[in-house]
């Protein structure tokens, strides 16, 4: 039996559910609401989504790809950045037991975590559980995840010869095998049910992670060296370049429908920096994807880069998700009525009442240009603590408001 098997079935050990001690909290009652739109399953056990079916396949199964590529729609698709995550019972069942790279690069784990929020609250779209890192490894610049600190990279780019010790990226079969395995697997349980996302890191964000070696607040290392040592930020965003736009086409290649670039970092460049360190990188490798896939559409993401939409107008992407610190209608205003986009509602909303979150998603599909024309989202992850009720709600509100 091969490894992956065993953690999985070590796995499926740890989550079955013994008998409640005497004394001990119950665990919270599972809840379904079934409307005309969906059937949803609130606050389930990771074994009872396993055992659930998943959504059955419908006339609306490519309904987000359509979107994507630039068509209205008959209705609105919704899908949610990190919406498989922490604030869900199931997911949680296996986070506080199994290490991040572990459970990202387990096939069947993290297809059955990509899995949850579809099974669960019904969303257009799944997309698969992995993080922007994974493919640093095989650039030869290894990470890890420390809990409560999150990704650390013990030898961080810092020099021309660090730059030049890079791996070139090739071979992602052999070096990223879980890849295929992931993608795979969800393609075939999502076929004819719902549109599959894979999703990259932007150059900027992979290379300025790799500068710092963990979260910094001031990216401090790498505004230095923007200014002190540039051709050792440039040297280094021609490779991540590259590598992530083979990364991005070997996601089409093993069954990504749709491919998201996030660009995390972006709340760090200044509009002129953006335009000189992140733009051309992401574009480059964006172009490199659309000249072998052109049928595949791109979205990009800038976290916090809402302040120089008018530089993501032309951008290389098929559509611009949109962070939540803009009014949908006036990202329509700065982007043009041609530009696709996706977003963006404050996902802060998600703590408030069903009326609430249902009022925010018909205001934002109203600025949008009205029905079927922009994918509803949050403008970032759902976070930590958010009820499993209220990501139903907003999915449900997204698939009635018709």
């Amino acid at each position: 039996m091969g490894s992956a098997k065993l953690v999985v079935l070590a796995v499926i050990t740890l989550l079955s559910a013994p008998a409640r001690p005497f004394g001990a909290a119950r665990a919270p009652a599972v809840r379904m609401q079934a409307t005309a739109a969906s059937s949803q399953i609130i606050d389930a056990s990771a074994a009872e989504l396993r055992a659930a079916p998943n959504p059955p396949p419908s006339a609306e199964h490519d309904i987000l790809l359509r979107a994507a590529r630039g068509e209205v729609t008959e209705r609105t698709p919704v899908w949610l950045m990190r919406q498989a995550g922490r604030y869900m019972r199931s997911f949680r069942e296996f986070s506080t037991k199994i290490e991040f790279r572990k459970r990202s690069e387990t096939a069947e784990i993290a297809t059955e975590l990509s899995l949850q929020p579809w099974k669960a609250f019904g969303t257009d779209g799944v997309i698969m559980f992995s993080d922007i890192l994974t493919p640093l490894p095989a650039m030869g610049i290894e990470f890890d995840v420390v809990r409560g600190d999150g990704p650390v990279i013990s030898s961080p780019l810092r020099t021309m010869a660090d730059v030049r010790a890079m791996t070139p990226f090739q071979d992602p079969n052999t070096k990223l095998p879980f890849i295929r395995e992931i993608l795979g697997s969800l393609r075939k349980e999502t076929e004819g049910a719902a549109t599959l996302l894979g999703f990259v890191g932007a150059p900027f964000t992979l290379v300025a992670y790799s500068v710092e070696g963990e979260a910094n607040r001031h990216c401090i290392h790498t505004k230095k060296m923007m200014t002190a040592a540039p051709e050792v930020l440039h040297a280094a965003l021609d490779n991540v370049a590259d590598a992530i736009g083979m990364y991005a086409c070997h996601q089409i290649e093993c069954g990504a429908q749709s491919i998201q670039f996030f660009e995390s970092w972006a709340h760090h460049l200044s509009p002129a920096q953006f335009s000189i360190f992140a733009r051309p990188y992401v574009d480059r490798a964006m172009a490199y994807v659309k000249a072998r896939h052109p049928t595949v559409p791109l979205i990009y993401y800038a976290n916090g880069g809402s302040s120089y939409l008018e530089r993501q107008r032309d951008m290389q992407a098929d559509m611009i998700a949109l962070d939540w610190a803009v009014d949908m209608r006036v990202a329509r205003q700065i982007l043009g009525a041609e530009r696709k986009v996706s977003g963006n509602v404050d996902p802060t909303i998600l703590f408030g009442s069903e009326a609430q979150i249902r009022e925010a998603v018909i205001t934002n599909i109203a600025e949008a240009g009205g029905k079927g024309r922009h994918i509803l989202g949050v403008g970032h992850g759902v976070l930590q603590g958010t009820p499993e009720a209220s990501v139903a709600a907003f999915v449900r509100a997204a698939k009635e408001h018709s």
